[in-house]
């Protein structure tokens, strides 16, 4: 092949690359919103088992003892799995053909993190919807949407590394871990609640007051070293754009959050909270970025 012909190919791959990253973000975004769906509707086992959906079928079947659309939006969450699949391996080949070197691993780890996802939700079915299996299948997905933001986030080319401070690195740190640990609690909250997937799930044994205060309290944490963090000497300008994006998008999730809590956590606004975690969630992640890579777009 000649040079240019190999150039051309990259050029190509690379322009795939653009669409492909955001279709692979969005992807694992929806993945949260489709599993808050099958919990918030009871259809946490409307497939009863896996890998197939019922014994003896990888597919609904007529007459299946399960109500028929707890079947098919358990069943549709599965099937957004194959798509995460071919998403991953559009983006594989793309970083592949481009010559992306910097992106093997982050792409690797998308496609070996979605079969990872699909085992971890077989044992979750397999276990009738343990708690702690749910929890780690949704703090997965935060795993999976932290890589594939990463992706997405150097698109166009190569990241440029940039000097923090030692204070700024810091600050990075414990905002994003924070963020997390306000999720991990945030399961815990859920896994309390009504909402297990299915009338028969075990539940944590945890007072949902309790917990759901203790959620609250980590979120004014994280409000208050947002702060700390934009008014930090050397925050870098790039990093308070990000910050105040974060704030404004934590301000509507914490609203959210209080509303459902008052209202007793009704399932639509308990799925607005789960979509807001996710968009939170990629905000606080582009945050930590910002503190280590230029943050350039075209």
């Amino acid at each position: 092949m000649s040079r240019t012909a190999v150039v051309g190919s990259r050029f190509s791959a690379a322009r795939v690359l653009i669409p492909a990253s955001a279709v692979l973000l969005f992807l694992q975004a929806a993945l949260v919103v489709t599993g808050g769906a099958v919990r918030l509707t009871g259809s946490g086992l409307g497939c009863p088992t896996w890998p197939e959906c019922t014994p003896g079928s990888y597919t609904p079947v007529p007459h299946q003892a399960e109500p028929v659309l707890n079947v098919w939006i358990e069943f549709g969450n599965r099937m957004l799995t194959f798509a995460l699949v071919l998403a991953s391996l559009v983006v594989i080949i793309s970083v592949l053909k481009s010559g992306r070197r910097d992106l093997r691993s982050l792409a690797m780890g998308q496609f070996l993190g979605i079969f990872g996802q699909g085992i971890l939700g077989g044992i979750t079915v397999l276990t009738d919807l343990n708690p702690i299996t749910v929890a780690l299948h949704l703090l997965l997905s935060m795993v999976l949407i932290a890589g594939a933001s990463s992706i997405h986030m150097r698109r166009f080319a190569p990241s440029i590394s940039i000097e923090s401070s030692k204070l700024t690195r810091s600050l990075a740190k414990a905002h994003v871990s924070i963020m997390f640990l306000v999720m991990i609690l945030g399961t815990v909250v859920t896994g309390s609640g009504p909402h297990a997937g299915d009338a028969q799930a075990p539940r944590f044994s945890f007072d949902i007051r309790t917990v759901a205060i203790l959620h609250a309290d980590f979120v004014i944490f994280l409000f208050g070293l947002t702060i700390a963090f934009y008014v930090a000497v050397g925050t870098l300008p790039q990093t308070k754009i990000k910050l105040r994006t974060f704030t404004i998008i934590a301000l509507a999730q914490g609203v959210i959050g209080y509303v459902q809590y008052f209202l007793g956590v009704p399932a639509l606004i308990v799925g607005f909270h789960l979509l807001g975690a996710a968009v939170l969630w990629i905000s606080a992640w582009r945050v930590f970025l910002s503190t280590r890579i230029r943050m350039e777009t075209k």
